[in-house]
């Protein structure tokens, strides 16, 4: 991930709303999540999750697919793993006192 990335995937982070929603896409798994139950469980309307989905798939940390007449969100995990790895490698220079721990979704443990 090079920087322009990374600082394109963290400014669609610092907004509560889509940040709401990629923490629940990474809580639902690869299975992912409807879009209009995204906006049920977040308690925005469809248009209003609408545009935070198409901010959040643009700068490619959610992915989505067509299940019959739903769209089907699920967490871009490949994303999320290279901008934290951008973070702790480029930014802490590779501190230490800074461990990442590689997680799965499929997994309930992670390890450092």
């Amino acid at each position: 991930m090079d920087e322009r990335q990374a600082i394109h995937a963290f400014g669609s982070l610092a907004q509560e709303t889509r940040l709401r929603v990629l923490r629940l896409l990474v809580q639902a798994g690869p299975d992912g999540i409807a879009a209009g139950a995204i906006a049920e469980k977040l308690g925005v309307t469809p248009s209003n999750i609408s545009f935070h989905l198409s901010h959040l798939e643009r700068a490619g940390l959610l992915q989505a697919r067509r299940e019959a007449r739903s769209i089907i969100y699920s967490a871009g995990y490949s994303a999320l793993r290279d901008l934290v790895r951008f973070l702790m490698e480029d930014c802490c220079a590779g501190d230490p006192r800074v461990v990442v721990e590689e997680c799965s979704p499929s997994v309930d443990t992670c390890r450092p």
